[in-house]
């Protein structure tokens, strides 16, 4: 069975490194924003199935410069794109704050989604709360805990069981807030 699971992540990787060379050879022909976040994902794949620390950080590296690099010269991006662009790049430095702990991951992750807050995006208000709960900011993270439950986004589940607010699930206001969108 280990064997077997052994080689189908070797598969696996190697489909992946040969999209990338794909999409990277795409790329130098013409670049566009559903490219760009096909880039940014495959490299965000290769993250989760390596298990070297400067593996993962050199996918990482790749995957933001990708994104930020997109976000500024894309030319007329629909503000839907730019939000998912944004969102990528969230996830990209949420991921690096994951494999090394520092803060600064975290509130790279806030200065890029704060401004796009007033869109009302319940995957925004998601990732600022996991933001401000992995720097510890218990009243940051209730406010957009908040403002995530009032979208069509929430997710029970996902919100229960993720690492990020299990400090929180003893408090009151995260019970009110996972009962009160349950009924």
């Amino acid at each position: 069975f280990i064997k077997m699971r052994m080689s189908a992540m070797r598969t696996s990787t190697q489909q992946i490194i040969q999209r990338i060379g794909e999409t990277d050879q795409l790329f130098l022909q013409s670049n566009s924003a559903e490219l760009t976040l096909e880039r940014s994902e495959l490299r965000l794949q290769l993250v989760t199935i390596s298990h070297l620390r400067q593996e993962q950080i050199h996918f990482l590296q790749e995957a933001i410069v990708i994104l930020e690099t997109a976000r500024i010269e894309l030319e007329e991006l629909s503000k839907a794109m730019f939000i998912h662009l944004s969102l990528q790049l969230a996830k990209a430095y949420m991921l690096y704050f994951e494999i090394t702990r520092e803060n600064r991951f975290a509130i790279i992750t806030q200065q890029i989604l704060k401004p796009l807050a007033q869109t009302e995006d319940g995957d925004i208000y998601f990732f600022l709360a996991y933001a401000t709960a992995s720097k510890g900011e218990t009243s940051l993270t209730r406010h957009w805990l908040t403002k995530y439950a009032k979208t069509t986004a929430w997710d029970f589940k996902l919100l229960s069981e993720h690492h990020a607010f299990k400090d929180f699930h003893a408090e009151d206001w995260f019970q009110s807030l996972l009962k009160c969108k349950l009924i």
